[in-house]
């Protein structure tokens, strides 16, 4: 065999393919680990959540709504159980649905405008999208955690309360209560919004 032909032989070998280049860069990500990239969160307990829902339904029993709005988004759960993090997940829906419709915008509006406001929304609008996975997920079973039935407040919104085998009508009127919030949060932080929720790795 020539030499020309030797080295042919050995250009087109594929042996080059096995090799891990990453791990011969010291900033891969093969070399270390990339979950001290983010700072730890603290874990909540279910206690912890019983005992910010009962602070919540205080205020709301005061008439303090923006009150009970600010201290569940001051709070959110990123990391804990999921039961305390669905228990929270019920605990924001509820103060949602006590507020009117007249009074959703200007609430909004001076959350947005005080200190941590963008923040805030910015959790809002991820327990937004988390009761309308939930609410759809729930539709056509029986969930004693989801809220599937509607009774009408005289707050401009529909009361949800758990019940089995809830209708697709009762989730049609749960979901519009979200979308109604959804708008009013887009209306007052922007788009960019969504785009901080969608992108953010802490998960409510």
């Amino acid at each position: 065999m020539s030499i020309i032909q030797q080295h042919t032989q050995a250009t087109l070998s594929d042996a080059w393919r096995t090799i891990n280049i990453d791990a011969l860069q010291e900033d891969s990500s093969v070399n270390f680990d990339t979950s001290t990239l983010h700072p730890a969160l603290p874990e909540t307990s279910e206690a912890e959540v019983r005992q910010l829902t009962n602070q919540v339904r205080q205020l709301l029993r005061g008439g303090d709504a923006e009150g009970a709005l600010r201290g569940c988004l001051e709070s959110p759960v990123y990391r804990g159980r999921d039961e305390a993090k669905e228990a929270h997940l019920q605990t924001v829906i509820e103060v949602l649905q006590s507020i009117k419709a007249s009074d959703m915008t200007p609430m909004l509006q001076r959350i947005y405008a005080s200190p941590g406001g963008t923040e805030c929304l910015d959790v809002l609008m991820k327990y937004l999208y988390k009761g309308m996975a939930v609410t759809s997920g729930g539709a056509g079973k029986s969930n004693p955690q989801t809220p599937t039935r509607m009774t009408p407040q005289q707050t401009g919104f529909s009361q949800m309360s758990g019940r089995p085998g809830g209708s697709s009508e009762s989730t049609g009127g749960a979901m519009s209560v979200l979308l109604s919030w959804h708008e009013k949060v887009v209306d007052v932080a922007g788009l960019g919004c969504i785009g901080r929720c969608m992108t953010d790795w802490r998960k409510v």
